[in-house]
């Protein structure tokens, strides 16, 4: 036992996981703090010139296709490739997309840097958080308390990564400021690789391998030409001015809704889910969509949070010039420092006789994002630039939220996946973030900074409606949640797969 609880009382093979993680959300979070200024910046600076009206869709799409990447990687793990191979592929696309923005070719390198980052997150994010997950056994106490922790791995490489990349490009260069991030991708991957003898064996192999008899000869040529012609027209209706940086932007949105809404229609009607997981999947549900609205939030801190540090704070209130990009940091101190708290927080209130439930956890972390926002609405109504505190007190409040529902959402999601759809429910998770990313691009559209206390003020009172909703909701839930399957239902799944 000593053995096994070697980090914070949990597994030894979370370690591993805690600093990969952390190396590559530095990777991550460098890149998204400069992205804005980036594309944004004159040319004769370094940047792309862009409108900032331009450029806030374009990257909250990005984050979208990011995530919405994640269904598409989940199932590429648990069927073809597993955990370990996927998260390692991951990784090494993930940093040649930073490779790509530290080489200045303009445009066409932002774009190429792109595609591979939103294929390498799609394939590493649902394979590694589905390795914690096979760390505990599925009634292990210490289950959110571990989630809390992995959690704060993303913390320490988020809240680095503005400082050190936000500083070296906007002071120094941009491009020299993506290459440190390419860097903190290719440790991330080593810190991966030497952890590998402590991680469940499960994670080599797919935990639903794709058996020959399933993808008949005829139906794989369909598919790849289906995305053949896919491609072809994609590169018709951009080059034609058919479809343009709108269009595409429309068109993720649209894609970010509809793909989890055919996932979860698809995992509900599947041989291979018992009466028991389908109940559990509808209990998921509701605690999706509140995370759709608490993502819609909290993201904006790259578009919105990041545009109003940079054009309605007063950055040299305290006698130095703070980069704008430093508040990319706020929260990820404040997940830092809180993480231990609720991991203890929540291991001796899920051992209480009267723990919250995960439905009430996550209407708390909704409605705390919601008052992060409603409390944006006072420095925004006066005019003039806004004293750094407002900006750094909201970001610090959202992340209060996300310590009630993210972490939370990853290991309610390894609890509730049905077991054929194991990694795909955390693609599934992961999309979640991609949904609010889509709504938030449609949504930036209305940002002024003229009227930017009436934003701040509809967003955030939407956000605690709905919170109290799911609140209402959440003996319902509870109750879906746990229900125990039959013995015929164990049989019927394991003949299914």
């Amino acid at each position: 036992m000593g053995k096994e609880r070697a980090f914070f009382g949990q597994p030894r093979g979370l370690v591993g996981l805690f600093f990969a993680e952390a190396w590559e959300r530095f990777s991550y979070y460098g890149m998204r703090a400069l992205l804005l200024y980036y594309m944004t910046d004159r040319l004769s600076d370094g940047g792309l010139g862009l409108r900032p009206e331009s450029a806030k869709p374009l990257i909250a799409v990005y984050g979208s296709a990011i995530y919405l990447a994640a269904i598409l990687g989940g199932w590429i793990s648990d069927r073809l490739l597993g955990d370990r191979r996927t998260t390692l592929v991951g990784g090494f696309l993930i940093m040649c997309g930073h490779i790509c923005l530290a080489v200045p070719a303009g445009a066409g390198a932002l774009f190429a840097s792109m595609v591979f980052i939103v294929v390498g997150t799609g394939l590493l994010k649902p394979a590694i958080s589905s390795s914690v997950g096979d760390l505990y056994p599925a009634d292990d106490p210490r289950r959110d308390s571990g989630f809390s922790i992995y959690y704060m791995g993303i913390s320490v490489g988020a809240v680095a990564a503005p400082l050190v990349v936000g500083t070296v490009g906007q002071d120094y260069d941009y491009h020299a400021g993506f290459g440190i991030a390419a860097a903190g991708m290719a440790a991330g991957l080593l810190v991966y690789l030497r952890s590998q003898r402590r991680l469940n064996p499960v994670g080599n192999r797919p935990k639903n391998p794709l058996r020959p008899a399933e993808i008949p000869r005829a139906r794989l040529v369909a598919a790849v030409a289906g995305i053949a012609v896919l491609a072809v027209l994609a590169v018709l209706t951009v080059s034609t001015g058919i479809l343009d940086a709108d269009g595409a932007v429309n068109l993720i949105s649209v894609l970010a809704i509809a793909l989890p809404i055919g996932y979860f229609t698809v995992m509900l009607r599947s041989s291979r889910t018992t009466r028991a997981e389908r109940a559990r999947v509808r209990a998921y549900i509701p605690m999706f969509v509140a995370a759709v609205a608490f993502w819609c939030i909290q993201e904006q801190g790259a578009t919105v949070i990041a545009q109003y540090a940079g054009e309605s704070t007063d950055l040299d209130a305290f006698g130095f010039a703070i980069p704008a990009s430093w508040f990319q940091s706020v929260g990820s101190l404040v997940l830092i420092v809180l993480t231990p708290l609720f991991a203890m927080l929540w291991l001796r209130l899920d051992r209480s006789p009267r723990s919250p439930s995960t439905a009430h956890k996550f209407a708390a972390g909704l409605a705390i994002a919601g008052l992060s926002y409603l409390l944006m609405v006072v420095p925004a109504a006066h005019p003039g630039q806004t004293n750094p505190l407002w900006l750094a007190g909201s970001l610090a409040v959202v992340t209060v939220g996300e310590m009630c529902l993210s972490p939370i959402g990853l290991s309610a999601t390894t609890r509730l996946a049905p077991a054929a759809f194991a990694t795909q429910t955390m693609g599934l998770w992961l999309s979640s973030n991609a949904a609010g990313q889509g709504i938030g691009a449609q949504l930036v559209k209305f940002y002024d900074a003229r009227s930017a206390a009436g934003y701040f003020g509809a967003l955030g009172a939407g956000a605690v409606v709905l919170a109290l909703l799911l609140f209402a909701l959440a003996p319902l839930i509870r109750r879906q949640a746990t229900k125990r399957g039959s013995t015929m239902d164990r049989n019927q799944a394991a003949v299914s797969r």
